[in-house]
């Protein structure tokens, strides 16, 4: 599995990874799935809150806003427990099941409806919320695909130099840096099917999104840590790594640091 060894005595060996067969990968993995697909459905939904008094600043969203930090949360912990790797998977498998999602979409659309009011009254409803989704995931693809790679290589990078050390500083440096690229793409492609048509609009429901997305995951920055930290502690296959790859970069050292967290060994 990933392993790099530091060379300087007194120091955590640096990046070491779990494998992906052990431990909570497949719930993760399935978590970011799950939340990749409702966020593609949801933004197809455009969401006004109205104007900030006295500035003219609309409050312009998407109805999948609540939903999509969670998929880099998601990421962070991912890249941090598995390695880039691993986190490349994830963000292939969340979009390979969210394509298939929409093509099905489209299969249901096309399929005849019953004749009568309510079947033609669902039909519509139906054409009218999900058809527009297929524009959102071309807009996720891109935006998350490269948001969410810079972000796992920043996390992966930044732990290669610092080892076990430095997890909240990884964690607020990439996330906002791949939220930025992300949601630039994304805003601009998705702009038309959530029913944004000025320069004016896209760039309230840019910068709001912006705002929000990296406000949500530096709040959520302690929670994050815990719950990486808790699944570094009780991923066995970590730690045999984490232990060896210490020993090896100072074989007199008799304490480990697990997510800044200090084990004797």
């Amino acid at each position: 599995m990933n392993t790099r060894k530091d060379t300087h005595p007194g120091r955590p060996a640096g990046a070491v990874y779990a494998d992906r067969g052990s431990s909570h990968f497949d719930i993760l993995l399935a978590a970011m799935v799950t939340v990749v697909i409702l966020s593609g459905i949801g933004a197809a939904k455009g969401v006004t809150f109205g104007t900030v008094p006295g500035t003219g600043f609309e409050i312009i969203t998407d109805g999948g806003f609540f939903l999509f930090p969670l998929a880099y949360i998601l990421g962070d912990v991912i890249t941090e427990l598995y390695g880039p790797r691993s986190a490349r998977r994830a963000i292939i498998t969340s979009f390979t099941v969210s394509v298939i999602a929409t093509l099905s979409y489209q299969v249901i659309i096309a399929l005849p409806p019953f004749p009568d009011d309510y079947g033609l009254a669902k039909q519509e409803a139906l054409e009218l919320a999900l058809g527009p989704v297929w524009i959102v995931v071309v807009a996720g693809l891109a935006g998350f695909a490269a948001g969410q790679s810079l972000n796992s290589f920043l996390v992966s990078r930044m732990k290669q130099r610092t080892g076990e050390r430095g997890l909240i500083g990884r964690l607020f440096t990439a996330s906002g840096l791949g939220e930025l690229v992300d949601t630039i793409i994304f805003c601009t492609i998705a702009a038309a099917a959530i029913g944004i048509t000025t320069v004016e609009q896209w760039a309230e429901y840019t910068i709001l999104g912006f705002l929000y997305k990296v406000l949500v995951q530096y709040a959520a920055i302690p929670v994050t840590a815990w719950v990486i930290r808790w699944l570094k502690r009780t991923d066995p296959t970590y730690q045999a790594r984490l232990v060896g790859a210490t020993a090896d970069a100072d074989p007199d050292a008799s304490t480990i640091v697990a997510g800044d967290t200090p084990t004797k060994v």
